[in-house]
C-alpha cells in the first residue's frame, strides 16, 4: 500500500493535519492510521470541550501564536460546516491577595496576545457574571467558548475522506523501517509504504519517534485529570465557565467549572501522575509505562520540584472532601453531595531528558519523519493552525 504521506494518530491534531494536506494538494495520496477502533478516543475524546482564547500563553510562543490563529480558523470551520459551538465567555477569579500578581500577569499576557474586550472586575462585578462565585478580583474573557471536539474530529475526517484521503482503524504501529527512498510503516496486519511519516500519536508519540530517531531526548509523562459532574438540581450555581488563577510554577490550570456544549456542568480536572499512559482509572497500572516515567532524569527533577503540589493533587484524587474544598474557593455553596463522579482524561506531557516539563508545543523533524512531540492544551483549539504548519512542512519535502 503506497502513499505519499502516512499520518500516525487519529486524534484532533492528526486529523487536522491530514485535512490541511489535502486542502493544499489534492493530488497527494495520504493515509491516516489509528490504533483504536474509532477516532479521537483518547486526549481529544476526553477533554473538557473548551475553546481557549490564548490568554495564558507566553507572547510569541508556539502555543500563543497557534492558539490565536487556530481559534479563528476553528470558528470559521465550525460556522462553515455547521458544527455547534458557543462563545459564552469565562471569568478567571482570584480568591486571595497572593494571587493578584499572577492574575495581573495573565491579564497582561492576554493584551500582548491581542485579545480584545478583556475586563478586570472587582468582587461585586464577579457576582454579575457568576452570582454564586466569590472572589476579590477577576478577569472577564469573552472569547472563551464551548464545543464538542469529537464532533469537530468527525467533521475533519469526513472532509478528509471526501478529498480522497484514507483512514485505517485498528492499525497499531509496530515498526518503522527506512528505505531508499522512503519509509515503511508496519502494523499488525499491513505494511504501508510512503515518502514521509507524520507522527501525531499523542500519548505514544515519543515511542513512535524512537522507531525512527535515536536518541529521542523527550519522554511523554502521563497526567490524569479527573472530573466530577454537578447534579442537575445544583447546576444553576454555574452560568458558564469559572477558572482559578493558575499557579505560575505548575503547568496546569487548577480545578474549575465548565458548562458543557451538550448539557451539564463539569468540575475539575485535577492533575495526577498516571501509572499508565492510558490510565483513566486510579487502579490502572503498566509496569513499562511507570518504569519509563520514574527513571527519566527530567521527570525525577520535576518530582523533586513539585512533590508537595503533587501530593495535594493526589489528595484531591482520593478524597472527595478535599476536591470539594478546592472547588469551594470559587463556589462556596457547592457541597460534597452535589458532586457525581465523572470521567477522566490523560494528558500527554512531554518532559526533556535533563530538564523539566516542556511548556510549549514541540515539533521535531528528521529525514523522513515529522514528529509532533508536545501538543497538550490548547492543541484542540489550535488544531487547524498546527495542522497547517505541519502540512506546509510536509509539502516542502515532496
Amino acid at each position: 500500500m503506497n502513499y505519499d504521506i502516512i499520518i500516525i494518530g487519529g486524534g484532533i491534531v492528526g486529523l487536522a493535519t491530514a485535512l490541511k494536506i489535502k486542502e493544499l494538494n489534492k493530488k497527494l495520496k495520504v493515509a491516516l492510521l489509528e490504533k483504536e477502533n474509532e477516532l479521537a478516543k483518547h486526549q481529544t475524546g476526553n477533554n473538557s470541550g473548551v475553546i481557549h482564547s490564548g490568554i495564558y500563553y507566553k507572547p510569541g510562543s508556539l502555543k500563543a501564536t497557534n492558539c490565536i490563529k487556530g481559534y479563528n480558523m476553528l470558528l470559521d470551520f465550525c460556522r462553515t460546516n455547521e458544527v455547534p459551538f458557543e462563545l459564552c465567555g469565562k471569568i478567571i477569579v482570584a480568591t486571595s491577595e497572593n494571587e493578584l500578581t499572577a492574575m495581573d500577569n495573565v491579564y497582561k499576557r492576554g493584551l500582548e496576545n491581542g485579545l480584545q474586550g478583556l475586563k478586570l472586575i472587582g468582587s461585586e462585578e464577579i457576582k454579575e457574571y457568576e452570582p454564586h462565585c466569590t472572589g476579590i478580583k477577576g478577569i472577564v474573557v469573552p472569547q472563551t467558548g464551548i464545543i464538542d471536539y469529537k464532533a469537530v474530529c468527525l467533521k475533519y475526517a469526513e472532509l478528509f475522506k471526501k478529498e480522497g484521503g484514507e483512514i485505517f482503524l485498528n492499525q497499531k504501529v509496530n515498526d518503522i523501517v527506512s528505505k531508499v527512498p522512503g519509509v515503511e510503516v508496519i502494523t499488525s496486519d499491513k505494511t504501508f509504504s510512503g515518502k514521509l511519516i507524520i507522527n501525531c500519536a499523542g500519548l505514544f508519540c515519543d515511542r513512535i519517534a524512537a522507531l525512527n530517531i535515536k536518541p529521542v531526548n523527550v519522554r511523554i509523562i502521563p497526567f490524569r485529570g479527573e472530573y466530577y459532574e454537578i447534579k442537575k438540581e445544583k447546576q444553576h450555581l454555574v452560568k458558564n465557565l469559572i477558572y482559578p488563577v493558575p499557579d505560575p510554577n505548575f503547568p496546569f490550570l487548577g480545578v474549575h467549572f465548565t458548562r458543557m456544549i451538550n448539557g451539564g456542568i463539569e468540575a475539575g480536572p485535577n492533575a495526577v501522575f498516571a501509572f499508565k499512559r492510558e490510565g483513566y482509572k486510579r487502579t490502572d497500572f503498566s509496569i513499562t509505562d511507570f518504569y519509563e516515567s520514574i527513571t527519566w532524569p527530567g521527570f525525577q527533577k520535576v518530582a523533586k520540584k513539585y512533590w508537595k503540589t503533587g501530593l495535594g493533587e493526589y489528595q484531591r484524587s482520593f478524597s472527595k472532601s478535599a476536591f470539594t474544598k478546592a472547588l469551594q474557593r470559587l463556589l462556596p455553596e457547592i457541597q460534597e453531595s452535589d458532586l457525581i463522579p465523572g470521567g477522566a482524561g490523560v494528558r500527554a506531557q512531554a518532559c526533556e531528558r535533563n530538564g523539566g516539563l516542556i511548556d510549549d508545543f514541540m515539533i521535531l523533524e528528521n529525514s523522513n519523519t515529522i514528529n509532533v512531540l508536545n501538543a497538550p492544551s490548547p492543541a484542540a483549539t489550535s488544531s487547524l493552525s498546527i495542522g497547517l504548519t505541519v502540512a506546509e512542512m510536509a509539502l516542502k519535502r515532496l
